[in-house]
């Protein structure tokens, strides 16, 4: 995949997940690469940063929170859409710390992460962190 174009990564631990979103992101034409935790998102950002990352919360090893909180000082350019199954005041909280462009639950409405993504990607590539063809 051509990182110096804008893309979104998909970071869930459920496959069907991961899969759906997947499949809603590339109809929509938006390049997309998923992983199956945090950790593994982490590791590819030396590879280059989306333009916006789908964040599952509830994850194992690496929270999604957790991914947040190092996101913020690693690539604070990246933008976050928080995805939870179980939605709480004190999680919602916790994400906020970090302004995500967007909290949502899952089933996620598939017009709501495509607006938050759009918001996200259309930013100037120094914003992204992609470098201009």
């Amino acid at each position: 995949m051509d990182t110096s174009l804008p893309w979104v990564a998909v970071v869930d631990d459920d496959e069907a997940i991961r899969r759906a979103l997947l499949r809603l992101l590339r109809s929509a034409g938006v390049a997309a690469r998923a992983y199956a935790g945090g950790a593994d998102f982490l590791a590819a950002l030396d590879g280059g940063h989306p333009c916006c990352v789908v964040l599952d919360v509830h994850m194992p090893g690496l929270s999604g929170l957790e991914v947040q909180a190092r996101l913020a000082t690693l690539a604070p350019e990246v933008g976050v859409i928080v995805i939870t199954g179980h939605q709480t005041a004190a999680e919602q909280a916790q994400a906020q710390l970090h302004q995500p462009l967007a909290y949502l639950g899952k089933p996620v409405d598939d017009q709501a992460i495509l607006d938050a993504i759009g918001l996200a990607c259309a930013r100037p590539p120094s914003a992204t962190g992609a470098t201009p063809p």
